[in-house]
């Protein structure tokens, strides 16, 4: 570290209680790049958040204040070896011989991991990670294991794995190979990075998992905050900038939680000439601009934008009729990722491309630009009724297609039925694998009233991720590895590499809370006029909450039970109230203790409008039964996979009778049979190796002709090259031809490999089984389960070098 670093800082120690208690102490020795945090705990306290600076304020936060930093201790350790540790507490041991230290810090961290020992002598290693084993990532980073040798300062021993030291950590270890003698461990600590910013924005409801989830995912963001611009704190993942289309949610979530609009701003320019290859970010670009001006009403900055974003539309314009070539729309199998984008990513491009065509037409409208306002309006006019030539066109629409179409605005409730019918009616399928792109879904549920629908589907993903252990938001998820994994292990890898499990870009459903449940949303730029609408049920009966806007905090608790409502409307505004039936029949409704009646009502709200600044309460007379919410069963066409670890390499007798694959048996050179309602198999993106000729070893594959001797091979994922943790084999063939399919994995070099299975319609791509994990297979085992139509077999890497598959048998 360079010279100008601060050696002596005086830094708060966050304890795991740190809502109601923080300690103030001198550490001496540690250095820093940042000053330590200037402000105090006089925030709310927030039990759902994991935060630990939740209650923290600074005093007139601005987008060009500096990073600053603050020290974590752990909130637990456990040892491997417990008879050679002392533990006085979580962050201060005695050690009197080899053992392995891991801490767990509670939440994931923007940190580096050190501690203090005067007399520690012996062989040690530290490492680090998002989970609860030691990381490792992709070929390229600066230190791709995350475990290393300390570098010692004095007494203090660190962990020093990049240049800039921070990253995404959440567990530590202390890896004492060899101790000469007994000695003190102290002061174990993450020294932790910080933007200046304050949670202006609140929720709570009756739901408390919807709280802990709003909460995750304002602090997966601010965790996120670089020092002028919203990037990423990963395990090194290439990702540490601020990714155009990516930043779009990580924007909405920002504003709803801190109200940080300088900083949001600020992001908008950084990110404004970008170009990635990737046509969809350009888009989510201008929704960016659309909500910012919306919440702030900076006119000055719509101004400074507007040749940017004209450009932008104008481009997706040029795209729509061409085929465009679509490199990336989101890592979910249905839209390809990067290794083979689909049709469905092309129509979803060209529903996103409508979508932002009307919304900027409208603001435009707004800020008086009327002529370009009829041009983007004439471009979505001219789309729509391209589209409605063939009155079948929803049908050719998957899920995320779907979903920006209703988000574009023009679908009537007969095309919103039938994209309901066809795309969003399954809970199982309307499951994203990329909580980014699950933002969208939600929001189209919400466009279309289907709130218990939505309210399911955050339970699914994201209320999924916090059960699995998760304190901030990952970047791909899918729920049933809750039920193949212990919270907090290693995640799944796939396509875009390693997964990260602090992910930003994946907490859009923070504003979505905010707009939907809480109901606050602007109604004209700088909310001017806003609407108050919570959409409250049997499954949130009450919600509370602030919103931050340009004229103060609005402020609102409704309680649909007791029927008592409270709200602030700030100077300078005007306001509409959304009261909610759920099911109930309104008979009187009094403001601020006088009856009113209503200006309009639908199926589920009366409408109050035009209400004045000032702090008012309604009360709400009502009689009869709330509405039940409606529950939907989760299904997979199959469910059952069975393991077989007996046969080892024995299989002629037992498995492939209808035909087989010896995987690179013969050098590299796979031996095969297919049947005959096989038509073709692919191989995609694997590695081939062969292990061994001519062995005894009873786990190797006995040879399918009549010849002594045992050979084994593998395809492969080529870890760790990036985005490379994972390979496909596709089996086309006969559809409704039912067979029953067996999968021989072997770790033969007893690497450790742990990998997991995912299978899908070959045709649609959709999901058709729960993801299965293989574990412990050094011995020789078989994944064996019924197929009765073509399939994608994705098998992907989890821990150890690679995923490793010797062998297909049909049967």
């Amino acid at each position: 570290m360079s010279a100008r670093y601060f050696l002596f800082l005086l830094l708060y120690i966050v304890s795991l209680s740190c809502h109601a208690q923080t300690v103030l102490c001198d550490v001496s020795g540690i250095e820093a790049p940042y000053s330590p945090v200037n402000g105090s705990f006089t925030g709310k306290q927030v039990p759902h958040s994991p935060d630990p600076l939740v209650a923290f304020r600074w005093n007139n936060p601005e987008w060009t204040d500096s990073l600053q930093v603050y020290v974590l201790a752990p909130v637990s350790v456990e040892a491997d070896k417990s008879e050679n540790v002392s533990v006085v507490d979580a962050a201060n041991l005695r050690v009197d011989g080899p053992c392995e230290l891991m801490f767990d810090f509670g939440r994931v961290s923007a940190a580096w991991f050190e501690f203090e020992s005067a007399d520690l002598d012996g062989e040690v290693e530290m490492s680090i990670s998002e989970f609860n084993e030691p990381a490792v990532f992709n070929v390229g980073s600066q230190h791709p294991r995350k475990t290393a040798s300390p570098v010692r300062h004095g007494n203090t021993w660190r962990l020093e794995l990049n240049d800039q030291l921070y990253e995404g950590v959440r567990f530590a270890w202390i890896h004492i190979h060899s101790l000469n003698k007994p000695a003190r461990i102290s002061s174990v600590r993450l020294v932790c990075q910080v933007k200046p910013v304050n949670y202006e924005g609140s929720f709570a409801c009756s739901d408390t998992l919807l709280s802990r989830i709003w909460y995750t995912g304002a602090y997966t963001v601010k965790l996120n905050l670089l020092q002028n611009y919203f990037g990423a704190i990963l395990m090194e993942r290439s990702d540490r900038h601020s990714w155009t289309g990516d930043a779009h949610t990580s924007q909405a979530a920002s504003m709803v939680a801190f109200g940080n609009y300088d900083f949001v701003k600020q992001n908008l320019r950084y990110t404004s000439t970008q170009y990635n290859g990737i046509a969809s970010y350009s888009l989510y670009w201008v929704l960016s601009l659309i909500d910012y001006y919306m919440y702030t009403g900076d006119k000055a900055l719509l101004d400074e934008m507007l040749e940017n974003a004209c450009q932008k539309l104008d481009i997706a314009y040029h795209h729509y009729d061409k085929d465009p070539v679509i490199a990336f729309y989101g890592w979910d199998e249905r839209l390809g990722g990067f290794e083979s984008p689909t049709a469905e990513a092309k129509h979803a491009y060209r529903m996103l491309s409508i979508q932002a065509w009307n919304k900027f037409a409208s603001i435009l409208d707004h800020a008086g630009y009327e002529e370009l306002a009829t041009r983007y309006q004439r471009y979505a006019r001219e789309k729509i009724d391209s589209l409605r030539m063939n009155p079948d066109w929803t049908d050719k629409l998957g899920v995320h297609a779907a979903a920006d179409a209703i988000n574009a605005g023009f679908a009537n409730r007969e095309e919103q039925r039938r994209l309901l019918s066809k795309a969003l009616s399954d809970r199982m399928q309307r499951l994203s694998y990329s909580p980014f792109n699950q933002y969208f879904i939600i929001q189209s549920l919400a466009e279309i009233q289907e709130y218990d629908k939505a309210l399911v589907t955050i339970d699914d993903c994201w209320g999924g991720q916090i059960r699995y252990g998760g304190t901030t938001f990952f970047e791909v998820f899918r729920p049933s590895w809750n039920t193949i994994s212990r919270p907090n292990d290693a995640p799944v890898n796939n396509q875009c590499g390693y997964t990260s499990l602090t992910h930003p870009w994946s907490a859009g459903v923070t504003k979505w809370l905010s707009e939907e449940i809480l109901g606050v949303r602007p109604t004209s730029p700088g909310f001017a006029t806003f609407i108050i609408k919570p959409h409250l049920s049997a499954g949130v009966t009450w919600a509370k909450g602030t919103v931050p806007t340009p004229n103060g905090n609005i402020v609102v608790s409704f309680d649909l039970k007791s029927g008592e409502y409270l709200f602030t409307v700030p100077a300078n505004t005007t306001a509409d109230i959304a009261i909610p039936k759920g099911g109930y029949k309104i008979n009187k409704v009094t403001l601020d203790h006088k009856r009113i009646a209503s200006i309009g009502k639908d199926e589920d709200f009366i409408y109050c409008r035009g209400i004045s600044p000032g702090e008012h309460r309604m009360k709400v007379h009502h009689s009869g039964k709330m509405s039940p919410s409606v529950d939907e069963p989760f299904v997979y066409e199959n469910e059952t996979f069975r393991e077989d670890i007996e046969t080892k390499g024995n299989w002629r007798n037992k498995y492939g009778k209808q035909g087989y694959i010896l995987c690179s048996y013969d050098s590299l050179s796979d031996r095969t049979r297919l049947p005959d309602f096989i038509r073709d198999v692919k191989f995609s993106r694997n590695g081939n190796t062969h292990w061994i000729t001519s062995t005894t070893d009873i786990r190797a594959l006995e040879s399918d002709k009549e010849e002594s001797g045992r050979n084994l091979g593998a395809a492969h994922t080529r870890d760790p090259l990036v985005c490379l943790q994972t390979m496909t084999i596709d089996l086309s063939g006969e559809k409704d031809r039912a067979y029953q399919l067996a999968l021989y994995f072997v770790d033969w070099d007893r690497k450790g490999r742990r990998s997991a299975i995912e299978v899908f319609n070959l045709e649609t791509k959709k999901l058709i089984m729960p993801v299965y994990m293989v574990r412990e297979y050094q011995g020789g085992k078989y994944i064996v389960f019924n197929v009765d139509q073509p399939v994608r077999i994705r098998i992907n890497q989890v821990r150890g070098d690679n995923a490793a598959l010797s062998g297909l048998f049909f049967d």
